[in-house]
């Protein structure tokens, strides 16, 4: 294992330590563990919390800032934050207007998401919650009994962050988050493998050949192993299977073209090209375009397309103002 960290016992601190340093401006840690929240809390808005499992920068982290996430909770790599650390970033965050949490499928995830919302709301906090279930690949996997919640999950982060700091109260922030989970849709593949420090060696094969379609983020297995095929064909591959779920026909969308870890933006802009290509000849308008690393995977190769359906709304909410370490527009 060839890996720039100090011990596998500090990889999630040191990493979230080194974050603070370098975006100081805009976000603090909290003392409780590997809670990170803005610098300068505010007040008269829902605070957005969301976390999991690190491994996935810039996600959670990257996201905490104006017009996003209030608060982001790390846990060890790949592993669910524990329900005390998502109470304490509650406890850090809550204003009178509530709090929505934005949790991806997975088991553990959930469970200790809402751990920690009954121990909130205990203290009388508001507390509602979105679970993201984007990923079309495969209806269960090892972690989750539904789909897996996947990069589609920036994009609630995006939008119900900006209507958030347009002062709505928590029942209208949950509607606007639960509108984008219900119109995203994603699929991904890997051409290597990621693996975790812990561990220390690979958490599966693939041959020089080979790749893997509808893989998770985690290295989850996805729908099927095949020869290694020219870049439109992979594209073509995954956006069948996205545009077959919901419909997009006529639609205008929001398109996610997101890197696992080591693939480089060439190829990335390689997959867009031909992303614009197939949704222009379905019909399906292009509004906006994001490409590069959204939600990783630590090192793994491959990448992930998400299209999100829009409507006036949600166009409005995604070109809202966003200044975050990892997005900013």
């Amino acid at each position: 294992m060839k890996k720039l960290i100090n011990s596998v016992d500090n990889v999630e601190q040191e990493m979230i330590v080194g974050m603070v340093k370098a975006y100081p401006n805009h976000v603090r840690k909290l003392d409780c563990g590997n809670v990170v929240v803005r610098a300068h809390k505010k007040e008269g808005k829902v605070a957005l919390i969301s976390g999991g499992g690190s491994g996935h920068e810039p996600a959670h982290g990257g996201y905490v800032g104006e017009g996003m996430l209030d608060c982001a909770v790390a846990g060890a790599v790949f592993t669910s934050p524990t329900p005390d650390q998502i109470y304490e970033g509650i406890k850090a965050i809550a204003t009178d207007k509530g709090v929505l949490m934005v949790v991806k499928n997975y088991t553990g995830d959930v469970m200790n998401f809402e751990m920690a919302a009954e121990m909130a709301e205990a203290d009388g906090v508001s507390v509602k919650y979105v679970v993201t279930n984007d990923d079309v690949a495969v209806k269960d996997s090892l972690y989750t009994t539904g789909r897996r919640g996947v990069a589609g999950t920036v994009f609630v982060h995006k939008i119900a962050g900006a209507k958030a700091e347009t002062g709505a109260d928590l029942d209208e922030v949950h509607r606007v988050a639960q509108k984008v989970v219900d119109n995203v849709r994603t699929m991904g593949m890997a051409l290597t493998p990621c693996t975790v420090p812990a561990a220390g060696k690979p958490g599966f094969e693939l041959g020089e050949d080979e790749m893997e379609i509808g893989i998770g983020i985690h290295g989850e297995p996805g729908t099927h192993r095949e020869k290694i095929r020219s870049a439109d064909e992979i594209v073509t591959m995954l956006l069948d299977k996205i545009v077959a779920d919901i419909d997009y026909s006529g639609k205008e969308v929001a398109v996610m073209i997101n890197g696992s870890g080591a693939t480089p933006l060439m190829e990335l802009f390689i997959a867009n090209n031909k992303v614009h290509d197939y949704l222009t000849e379905k019909g399906i308008k292009i509004y906006k375009t994001f490409v590069g690393n959204y939600m990783t995977s630590i090192e793994m190769a491959g990448f992930s397309i998400s299209l999100l359906r829009l409507d006036e709304e949600l166009k409005e909410l995604l070109d809202a103002k966003a200044d975050t370490p990892a997005f900013k527009q």
